[in-house]
C-alpha cells in the first residue's frame, strides 16, 4: 500500500481558507482505470484510492502511516506569494 501526504490547498474557487490546515492521507490507485462497456464511466476495483484520512498535523499523519505499515511519501506544500497592490495600480 503507497500512499501520499500533504496539506490540503487553497480552493481556487474562493479566497476562504477553511480546511487548509489540514494534512490528507490520500493512497495511490493499485490499478488502472477501465471504462465500462455499457455506460462508458471509468472505474476500478481498487476501492482504497477513495479514501482520504485527514489529520490535524503533519506528524499525525506519519505516525498513523508508520503505525499501520503504509509507505507514504511526503509532499511538501510550496510557498504562497501574496502579491499585494493597490487598486490605483490598475490604471497605471
Amino acid at each position: 500500500m503507497a500512499a501520499r501526504i500533504f496539506q490540503r490547498p487553497q480552493s481556487a474557487m474562493q479566497s476562504g481558507k477553511a480546511r487548509t490546515d489540514e494534512w490528507v492521507l490520500e493512497f495511490e490507485q493499485s490499478e488502472a482505470r477501465r471504462a465500462d462497456p455499457l455506460m462508458g464511466w471509468t472505474g476500478s476495483g481498487d476501492t482504497q484510492s477513495q479514501i482520504q484520512l485527514t489529520f490535524p498535523s503533519k506528524d499525525d499523519a506519519k505516525a498513523y502511516a508508520e503505525r499501520y505499515g503504509i509507505v507514504a511519501r511526503v509532499h511538501a506544500t510550496p510557498p504562497h506569494d501574496l502579491k499585494l497592490q493597490a487598486y490605483a495600480d490598475n490604471f497605471r
